[in-house]
């Protein structure tokens, strides 16, 4: 079993180097009404999921998010969804709910994102788009997830079939994707976690590395922060009715139909290295690859404060420790986490 610290689900300023602008801003992944020009994924694992499943719900039996100490087992594995971050997926659906997003550079300077469900599903997650390679080594630190994605490119489709996690595509007999019919294609295909979990596997899915406790002391007051991408931002900016860090994108708040606004208590920007893949998309664009193993720096940001700090993943199925200078934990505020890859300098 794999080491971790206390698992729990989920940055950020950084002003991207010219090297980033470089390996990130080809052309666009995709035109109108395609899936990125990807190809169909492999036929979905055998899964023994109930058709009309919870949605939402927890174990009985591992530590809620707001708990300390350490699992001596896991109960089951997280739910990872690709989700489409152009201006014209917004707004998105399920992101209020995750555990953990994962903010990831994709072609043409713009981003994408992986959110981890563990303590609840909510009804329906979208849009829904495709994998990327460097998704897999992010996921080796979980106990076979289930990735669910809309297509990859061809080549691709090989390595993710053979990954030690539980693909699932629109092509499935599950009955989980479906098309809304008030948005064009690639924009409109959803999620229904419910048909792919019979309920939610619980905290101790979420084998992140993350530490959860009081605040770390120093820092620095931080009212806003901003991520930038060539052609894309993000802004979190701190609540203090809420306590919570508001998410911005492109300038404009994140608001979930029906008014709700992903807000996470801890934003990480990790700073990574982003270099090119091996694939390109159909218009020649490389992918860019986020090495997510290694060492590097890191800042926290809770409770309206920012925190240096180094970030270290041995390997691939090792979580993700981050530590003070003196080597202390630096700890994560209770609630939802945003990780935010940026190229480092």
């Amino acid at each position: 079993m794999r080491r971790r610290t206390r698992t729990r689900g989920g940055a950020a300023r950084a002003v991207l180097s010219a090297a980033a602008a470089a390996v990130l801003a080809a052309g666009c992944a995709a035109g109108p009404g395609a899936d990125d020009a990807r190809g169909p994924g492999p036929a979905p694992r055998p899964s023994g999921a109930s058709e009309t499943g919870a949605t939402t719900g927890t174990t009985g039996t591992t530590p809620s998010p707001g708990t300390t100490g350490t699992p001596q087992a896991r109960t089951g594995s997280p739910l990872a969804v690709k989700i489409d971050n152009a201006p014209a997926a917004r707004p998105q659906t399920g992101l209020e709910a995750a555990d953990v997003v994962y903010v990831e550079p994709v072609e043409g300077g713009l981003s994408r994102l992986m959110a981890l469900y563990a303590t609840r599903l909510p009804e329906k997650v979208g849009p829904v788009r495709s994998a990327r390679e460097s998704d897999l080594e992010l996921l080796r630190q979980f106990d076979r997830p289930t990735l669910a994605f809309s297509g990859a490119q061809r080549k691709l489709l090989p390595r993710i079939e053979a990954a030690p996690l539980r693909a699932e595509q629109p092509d499935g007999s599950s009955g989980a994707f479906v098309r809304e019919s008030g948005r064009s294609a690639p924009h409109n295909l959803y999620l229904r976690p419910g048909r792919l979990l019979d309920a939610a596997p619980g905290a101790a899915a979420l084998t992140t590395g993350f530490t959860y406790g009081a605040a770390p002391s120093g820092g620095r007051a931080e009212k806003a922060r901003t991520v930038r991408y060539p052609a894309a931002r993000f802004t979190f900016t701190w609540s203090g009715a809420r306590g919570r860090w508001l998410v911005g994108m492109d300038g404009t708040p994140a608001v979930e139909p029906g008014g709700r606004r992903p807000a996470p208590a801890t934003v990480v920007v990790q700073y990574v290295k982003v270099r090119e893949s091996r694939f390109r998309d159909f218009r020649g664009s490389n992918s860019p690859y986020v090495e997510t193993v290694g060492t590097g720096r890191a800042e926290v940001l809770r409770g309206g404060r920012a925190y240096a700090a180094g970030w270290k993943r041995g390997s691939a199925t090792d979580g993700t420790a981050f530590t003070a200078a003196d080597g202390s934990p630096v700890r994560f505020a209770e609630g939802p986490v945003w990780v935010v890859f940026a190229q480092a300098g």
